[in-house]
């Protein structure tokens, strides 16, 4: 059903559709999780991200997608490169930042999401790359939790914003990548933006779908794009972590798309509403 705002916002029948996308692609970032180690290339990730999502039956979202058509069927962005990389003959190696960004359809609806993981061991890795690790994924998830019914949209961006400033880091959040609606497109609308904005956006309905996605970088927001015209770096050389998940909104609660466990540990620790369909 598209609303009068051009959202198309989905019936329950339609979300459980979603949630099996949403688990595909969580099962294949988890299969990349594991995999990201040193010595592999960011293309052997790639072709392990299309075998998971073709021997489930699934198509990839991004392989071909946008003009010049992606080459790859996930996105693989390395230290100061905050989105859209190129999987090819990079070799990862101890200490890297590495973001996997993964999209899958099936049956016609779109799953999306995104993790950022150190290479090697934690314990030997640069701290401040681990904090800026959780402070981004803690800042998806605090604009998640501000996903509800008669809520206003843009109170997302406010919540990301506000954690971010939290952490009192110096961290940039990018704004030229923005979440966004998404079903049987990967990207529809609404637009949803990691940061404040004096609009207070949409109020929010049962049935919206969206992929919230904050990125920030341990210096300026500044970005620039490769020239393959795709792969997005900071434009300080900054390191960069992304996170991402597709997230329903329903009259009951919250349901995580694409996290396994649909979103119930985190919803329950930041006292927001979990409410999967059966």
């Amino acid at each position: 059903m598209i609303g009068r705002d051009r959202i198309q916002y989905k019936s329950p029948d339609q979300v459980r559709l979603m949630r099996r996308a949403g688990v595909l692609v969580g099962q294949t970032l988890q299969r990349l999780r594991e995999s990201a180690v040193a010595g592999v290339t960011t293309g052997e990730l790639n072709a392990l991200a299309e075998r998971t999502i073709r021997e489930a039956g699934a198509t990839p979202s991004f392989l071909g997608y946008g003009h010049p058509p992606f080459s790859g069927t996930v996105c693989i962005s390395v230290n100061d490169e905050i989105v859209h990389g190129v999987p090819g003959q990079r070799r990862l190696a101890d200490g890297d930042l590495v973001s996997i960004d993964c999209g899958a359809i099936v049956d016609g609806w779109h799953g999306d999401s995104a993790i950022t993981v150190v290479v090697g061991d934690e314990a030997q890795a640069d701290p401040a790359d681990l904090d800026l690790l959780r402070v981004t994924e803690e800042s998806m998830w605090r604009g998640i939790a501000a996903l509800a019914v008669g809520e206003r949209l843009h109170a997302v961006g406010a919540a990301v914003e506000d954690t971010v400033l939290g952490a009192d880091a110096g961290y940039g959040i990018v704004e030229e990548y923005v979440g966004h609606g998404i079903g049987t497109e990967m990207h529809q609308d609404p637009q949803v933006p990691n940061y404040r904005v004096r609009d207070k956006g949409v109020r929010v309905r049962s049935g919206l779908v969206v992929a919230i996605e904050p990125m920030l970088t341990r210096g300026s927001a500044q970005t620039r794009v490769l020239a393959d015209d795709w792969t997005v770096v900071s434009l300080d050389g900054s390191r960069a972590a992304h996170f991402e998940h597709t997230v329903a909104v329903g009259d009951d609660g919250l349901w995580v798309l694409t996290a396994l466990d649909g979103g119930a540990q985190r919803l329950a620790e930041l006292g927001a509403a979990f409410a999967p369909l059966g």
